[in-house]
Order: structure tokens, then C-alpha cells, then sequence
């Protein structure tokens, strides 16, 4: 296998040349050998925040911003292995709401497939996805308000749950540490969450998680979210129809876990290497298969197509799935509703 070499960078500086060697001097005697070029680049910019200018608030945001992107790492660094649903929704259920009890009863059936839940910790329905996983299948991503909301009595007081300051900062961790997302009925808060989500992964700023509407039989709620997506986005083409296969409505629990757990019935996850998305993948379709996949896709691939390949230089030195199976994908970026079309295909095999 050739060995891919690593994208040559411009040097990044803080202008001094004096202060740069002394940061090369203190990442030296670090004793910090992976990854001291991102080392120094993270102490580079601190400093040039500094000798721009910044005034003290935009220098305590930057310095809040990084205490808790690094508590968080260290939280969740112990779970990497173990999957992730994160649960959003009213923080004004009460326990006699029926999309309370909807809520706890998926938290539960998830952690009985060895799932771990994220909430934000509150009440109403982040309280019920930790009653119904239990505080130690349980993580709580609480926000610091003006109204001084404390964590629920489930999560709080645990080692899992993590205070953030800026909202910027949580959704970014419940993002990356999540592997999918169910969404309950709720406010401002919970549809802010629900288009973001599918913003990032429509654009590609995200990789693809299998999203999920969940609500109490009978309700309007999302059927109605969705009579709106359909009614008025969809004729003016502000979104593709293809957008649509980001997200689903599950009318029962059991839907609902069906829908998150088979999205890694085959698929793990994707990676780009040189500039071609890797599927890691459990098992490879036949050659007939992928032929198959070709032509039914053909739309959103380049020449190259889709077709086997092995494992990278690169993935293999940051052991990234090294024992997964591998299909390189040549795609063309146009439709991120289509990939998760081509997701759902492979997790037919």
C-alpha cells in the first residue's frame, strides 16, 4: 500500500520571532510528542489573541471556551467505545406529561441495548432520559442560565455532568460525542436543535447520525413540524426533497429505537482521506452489490465511483476503525440527503 503523505502547512506564527522560538521551546520540553504541531498552534494563537489586541471579555470567552472543550474531552474520554443518543425536549414536561413517560420509556430501551444518553441535564424531559437510562448510563451537559437552573436529582452530583457557560461550546460536545438524536416535543431551545442539527449534516459540516422525531401517540406536534416542512420550504425549493431522508418520525418507541440502532447495522462511520469520503463498514456488499450502488447513486458520484479499498497510512497510524471494511466513495457533494440514502442501502448487506 503507497504511503500517503502528510499535506504539507504554511508555518503558523504569532510575528515574533523571538516568541515563537520560546513556544517551540516550551512544546519541546512538553515532552508532548503527537500532535505538538496542533500543540503549538493552539499556544500560537492564545498568543495572538493576546498581541492583537483583544479586550478582556473576548479574551475571558476564549479562555472559558477552551477550559470547557478540555473538561469535557476528559469526561466523555473514558466512554469512547460505548454509543450515544442524545435526548432534547421540554424543559417544562412535568412527570404527568405523556411525552415525559414517552421519553423515560426510550431512555430505557435504549440503555437496554447498551446505549449511553446525553441530556442537558434540566428537567422535563432531559429528566426523564436519565431516569429512564440510569445515572450511570447517563451524561448531562447542563447550561449555566440567569434563572439558575439546577441539574435534575438523577445527574446531579454525578462525575458525568459537565457546566458550560456558552451554548456554542455544549452543542459542539453534544454533536461530537453523540452517535444519534431524538427529538421530543419542546420550545425555542429544542427546534433551535432540531434545524441546527440537520443544517450541519445537509451542508456537510457534519457527518451523518440518524435523527429521530419522537412524541406521544395521538400529537400533531412534529406531524405538523413536518406538514410545515412539506407546505411551505419544499414548494418554494428552499430544501430538496432528498433533505427529508435526514430525519424521521417515529410513531412508537420501538420505532424510534429501531431507526437509531440500524444505522450501524453495517455503516461505523466515514472519514475523507486525499480527498475521497471513506465508508467503514462491517461487512462489503458483492460485486454485484456495489455495481449496483453505481448506478442507483450515480448522481451524487464523480468518476471514480464507489468501489473496495483498504485501509490508509494515515488511518491505520491513528488507528481510525482499522478493522472495519472499506468502500471509497467518489462524492460529489450535491446531496447529503442522498448519502444517507447510499448509508441506508449499505446497511442492507
Amino acid at each position: 500500500m503507497a504511503i500517503e503523505p502528510k499535506p504539507t502547512r504554511r508555518r503558523y506564527r504569532t510575528g515574533d520571532e523571538a516568541l515563537d522560538a520560546k513556544i517551540a521551546e516550551l512544546v519541546e520540553a512538553s515532552a508532548i510528542r503527537n500532535d505538538s504541531d496542533l500543540l503549538t498552534e493552539m499556544l500560537t494563537s492564545c498568543f495572538r489573541v493576546a498581541r492583537d489586541r483583544a479586550d478582556r471579555g473576548e479574551m475571558k470567552m476564549v479562555n472559558a471556551a477552551l477550559k470547557e472543550f478540555a473538561y469535557a474531552f476528559k469526561v466523555f474520554k473514558a466512554y469512547r467505545g460505548v454509543r450515544k443518543v442524545s435526548i432534547f425536549g421540554s424543559s417544562r414536561s412535568s412527570p404527568e406529561d405523556p411525552n415525559y413517560d414517552c421519553a423515560r420509556s426510550f431512555a430505557k430501551a435504549m440503555a437496554e441495548r447498551g446505549w449511553m444518553v446525553i441530556t442537558g441535564a434540566g428537567p422535563g424531559v432531559m429528566e426523564a432520559g436519565h431516569e429512564g437510562a440510569g445515572a450511570e448510563r447517563s451524561f448531562g451537559a447542563a447550561i449555566r442560565l440567569p434563572m439558575e437552573v439546577e441539574p435534575n436529582v438523577v445527574i446531579e452530583g454525578d462525575p458525568k455532568l459537565i457546566n458550560f457557560k456558552y451554548f456554542f461550546t455544549r452543542k459542539v460536545t453534544f454533536l461530537k460525542e453523540s452517535h444519534a438524536f431524538a427529538l421530543f416535543p419542546g420550545g425555542f431551545g429544542t427546534l433551535d436543535e432540531t434545524f441546527e442539527l440537520l443544517t450541519l449534516m445537509q451542508t456537510g459540516k457534519s457527518d451523518l447520525h440518524p435523527v429521530v422525531l419522537v412524541d406521544e401517540p395521538g400529537s400533531t406536534f412534529w406531524e405538523s413540524w413536518l406538514n410545515f416542512i412539506e407546505n411551505e420550504l419544499l414548494p418554494r425549493k428552499l430544501i430538496d426533497r432528498e433533505d427529508l431522508h435526514l430525519v424521521k418520525h417515529a410513531r412508537t418507541i420501538p420505532e424510534a429505537v429501531e431507526e437509531l440502532t440500524a444505522f450501524y447495522r453495517n455503516y461505523q462511520s466515514v472519514r475523507y482521506v486525499g480527498g475521497r469520503l471513506i465508508i467503514r463498514i462491517l461487512r462489503l456488499p458483492p460485486d454485484d452489490a456495489i455495481a449496483g450502488l453505481n448506478s442507483t447513486f450515480a448522481d451524487i458520484l464523480g468518476p471514480g465511483g464507489i468501489h473496495p479499498t483498504e485501509a490508509s497510512a494515515r488511518e491505520i497510524e491513528d488507528n481510525d476503525e482499522p478493522n472495519c471494511q472499506r468502500l471509497a466513495v467518489d462524492f460529489n457533494n450535491t446531496s447529503y440527503g442522498r448519502l444517507r440514502q447510499l448509508i441506508d442501502a449499505l446497511n442492507q448487506h
